[in-house]
């Protein structure tokens, strides 16, 4: 663990310099889960998971991928990065899914922000469109689940 805030210099706020770090591969994986009623859960299941507005599952994973294209947009300090690959898997649970946001670069800098943005706009997206059958929709576990590159790896 370091012993201070990269994006902190003098009190400000900065964006890290990393012209000097070698290029190199780079992998992050996010995770989390969306729960729904038992009620809505059973619509759903029901209709194929296509509701009204299409495919849930392809939609939130296009909005995955669009949210990790564009995290440098929506976190001030982040690095607008060259994305190599971007997943995202959706995995049934008893009232809901997991949706595992995994991507890979190679380059200067970690992609832990974009995996966990994938992942949150994924979750967001699923929310929206499912949103019509009720409200009792949670979004929860939000969290890396490892990386790799860069001065360490990280492993839940």
């Amino acid at each position: 663990m370091s012993e201070h805030l990269s994006h902190i210099k003098d009190g400000a706020a900065h964006m890290v310099n990393v012209e000097h770090k070698a290029d190199s591969r780079r992998t992050a994986r996010a995770e989390v889960q969306v729960h729904f009623s038992e009620e809505i859960w059973a619509k759903l299941k029901e209709s194929n998971f296509d509701h009204g507005k299409g495919s849930i599952v392809q939609t939130a994973t296009i909005a995955g991928i669009m949210g990790a294209k564009k995290t440098s947009e929506l976190i001030p300090l982040c690095h607008p990065l060259a994305i190599n690959q971007c997943e995202l898997e959706f995995k049934e649970l008893p009232n809901g899914w997991r949706i595992e946001s995994s991507v890979r670069i190679t380059g200067k800098t970690g992609v832990e922000m974009e995996a966990l943005t994938a992942a949150s706009v994924a979750a967001l997206t699923v929310y929206d469109m499912c949103k019509a059958l009720g409200h009792q929709i949670e979004i929860t576990g939000l969290h890396l689940l490892n990386k790799t590159g860069g001065k360490s790896d990280y492993a839940r």
